[in-house]
């Protein structure tokens, strides 16, 4: 909703920001098309590898 004397380029921003955050945009596109259970693992374990080598690079 825009709040009274709230700028069109604001309320776009905080609407562009909770819809990014509900995550709707993520979800349609894992479900547009079908993965199969290994690569769906794959990149799971990828995903996690990559997680942890940045933790530990941002921890020294």
């Amino acid at each position: 909703m825009v709040q009274e004397n709230e700028p069109i380029d604001r309320a776009l921003r905080r609407f562009k920001k909770k819809y990014e955050r509900s995550g709707i945009l993520k979800e349609f596109k894992k479900r547009t098309y079908f993965t199969k259970p290994s690569v769906r693992k794959r990149m799971k374990r990828v995903k996690a590898i990559r997680r942890n080598q940045k933790l530990a690079s941002e921890l020294g």
